[in-house]
């Protein structure tokens, strides 16, 4: 166990994570280099295809230092998880950091500290962990490398001797960087509490961090071993869902799973457990022998959602099926929230609650790809508390998770939001952009100050539907990039917003309705009406995409028919012939408009929820 090492790599997004991953698989001969590629450890293809880390991922590296006085001889094991940087994935490092004594805290020396950096520097801290400084991207010939060392300097109250620098598209730096990992984390601890009387003191007891659904083996949790040891076929329990099983199998992540005899004190590694009941399983449980009277180990508070989306399928047929992958997708995203509703116009389906706009993105594009489901996805939201003056709910509160159910206003006598509470880093030249931008999202300004060279770090509040319209693209446009903003959930406040509906063909759309604020109702009717006129398909029907708020339409477009040519077959012939086709044509589409519905594709969905 001495020689045990579990540390994690934490950072803001795109500051060279998985880049560094790569080059310590590399240098410990973990993977083949004829087997090595970008990216190694992230195995979803999103992750490949949009460059970002989404899941964590485990992996076991074996490393022989070199030299007299760097311990020849000796075989260090060390487990590495490498962690997404995205606000938005932020339980996914929470959960991390609960099964390591160290971290890696990477800083990009062509950016400097990020708004996310103090995130999870923070995280880090709360689980009393020890931080080892890098400056990433050294290579780099934009690399700022003495100010940002400064302004990490400032951050850690640290000495300047204590930042390593490394570059991880040319593993300058690593090998020292796995040195200091040796030296500055300390070995695991024993965190089994001795309990005199009880049995569990020594006894196998692990901390589930994670896991993953596998149709022949059931669900395989990833587990932190906080005492004792294990092997196959070992009669365990979840302490928290009393649900014993045996162990199938046990191994480690190198990287993929690599079956061992045991897995011991110390260690991260998997369990195969052969429940196939998805929803037994759950991170922060323990998992321990069956004779153990412990308590159990501490485990992860819940995450709260922030964004509420309703997900039903395309067709009602397949219900049953978006129903049991939301299920397992959750084994892999224990994040989202998910609960049956239905609607009158477009059936059964899931009011889902997500971290952020990506995170609902990515699980909506899982859901299609990993399960082949075509789905429609109704405009995110947020929850809003509303206090009724009148009807049979008069004097009650109640709170509102999809706009389609937002009340009209004249029944209520208060509207609550939730606020947070940012905090903005930018070079400070673009300070004139990101004022300007501030004041179009109700923002309310706190104090500024100087952060590093020519940098500033503003505080500020606002409503977080201001945050969830676009806010973090326009701040990355305004600043050329530079920018970064995190951000935490205060509480509620007066809102003054109202309900509008979309309507296509004179039917209103519970996929499109919207809560925004009063003062841009106009412009977001607008916006609305021209970007769904923009991605939606003719039909063969002229049709009309209208918005409605207050009582009234405030925008219109027209979507023209499908023309058709009924007399293309003709050549010569009869005039009136061919004015009698063209006369049952819009006979045929008049018909059709009156009794039309319009089929939206799914791809229009994303499409405006990405917008």
């Amino acid at each position: 166990m001495e020689n045990i090492r579990n540390f994690s790599i934490i950072a803001h997004i795109d500051h060279g994570k998985s880049t560094l991953a790569d080059r310590m698989l590399e240098i410990t001969g973990t993977i083949e280099a004829r087997k090595m590629q970008d990216q190694v450890l992230d195995s979803m293809e999103l992750e490949r295809e949009r460059g970002i880390t989404i899941k964590m991922q485990p992996v076991r590296m074996v490393h022989h230092p070199d030299g007299p006085e760097r311990s020849e001889g000796q075989e260090y094991i060390l487990n590495l998880i490498d962690t997404p940087g995205h606000i938005d994935f932020s339980y996914e490092v929470s959960r991390a950091l609960k099964a390591v004594e160290g971290s890696i805290l990477l800083v990009d020396s062509t950016q400097g500290v990020q708004a996310q950096t103090l995130t999870t520097l923070g995280m880090a801290r709360e689980s009393g962990l020890i931080i080892i400084p890098v400056l990433s991207k050294i290579d780099s010939p934009l690399a700022r490398v003495s100010e940002v060392r400064a302004e990490v300097v400032k951050l850690l109250d640290c000495n300047p001797d204590d930042i390593l620098e490394v570059s991880g598209k040319t593993g300058e730096g690593v090998e020292n960087l796995l040195l200091e990992v040796i030296k500055r984390i300390p070995p695991p601890k024993v965190l089994v509490p001795q309990a005199p009387g009880n049995v569990g003191t020594g006894t196998f007891r692990a901390l589930v961090f994670d896991f993953k659904y596998s149709t022949h083996r059931g669900v395989i949790v990833f587990v932190r071993v906080m005492s004792g040891s294990i092997s196959k076929n070992t009669s365990l329990v979840f302490k928290v869902a009393k649900e014993k099983f045996t162990a199938i199998e046990v191994g480690i992540f190198s990287p993929g799973e690599v079956p061992t005899e045991t897995l011991s004190l110390g260690e991260i590694g998997y369990i195969v457990t052969g429940i196939k009941e998805p929803g037994i399983a759950s991170v922060g449980d323990t998992v321990a022998e069956e004779r153990d009277t412990l308590p159990p180990l501490t485990g992860y508070e819940k995450p709260h959602p922030v964004v509420w989306a309703s997900i039903y399928p395309e067709s009602q047929d397949d219900f049953i099926t978006l129903k049991q992958s939301l299920g397992k997708l959750k084994l892999s995203d224990s994040s989202y929230t998910y609960e049956e509703e239905s609607s009158g116009s477009l059936g059964r389906g899931f009011r889902c609650g997500f971290l952020g706009m990506l995170h609902l993105e990515i699980i909506t594009e899982r859901l299609h790809r990993e399960f082949n489901l075509d789905l429609v996805v109704t405009m995110p939201t947020i929850t809003y508390e509303v206090l009724y003056k009148t009807g049979p709910k008069q004097g009650k509160w109640e709170t509102i998770y999809s706009p389609s159910h937002f009340p009209d206003e004249g029944l209520l006598s208060e509207i609550r939001e939730p606020w947070v509470e940012c905090v903005i880093i930018t070079p400070s030249k673009y300070l004139g952009n990101i004022m300007t931008l501030l004041y179009e999202h109700e923002v309310e300004l706190g104090q500024s100050e100087n952060f590093g060279d020519e940098r500033t770090r503003m505080f500020l509040k606002m409503p977080l539907r201001e945050l969830m319209r676009n806010f973090f693209d326009k701040l990355k446009s305004v600043s050329s990039g530079f920018a970064s903003i995190s951000y935490e959930i205060l509480g509620k406040r007066p809102a003054d917003v109202v309900r509008m509906d979309i309507l296509v063909a004179d039917e209103v759309l519970p996929a499109f309705s919207r809560v925004i604020s009063r003062r841009i109702v106009e412009s977001e009717a607008e916006s609305m009406v021209e970007k769904l006129h923009a991605v939606l398909p003719r039909q063969m029907f002229v049709m009309k995409i209208q918005a409605k708020a207050l009582g009234r339409i405030i925008s219109s477009r027209t979507v023209s028919a499908f023309s058709k040519d009924v007399t293309q077959h003709m050549y010569g012939g009869d005039i009136t012939r061919k004015m009698k086709l063209r006369e049952k044509q819009k006979k045929g589409k008049k018909k059709m408009k009156a009794r039309g519905k319009v089929n939206i594709p799914q791809d229009v969905f994303l499409k405006m929820m990405r917008s």
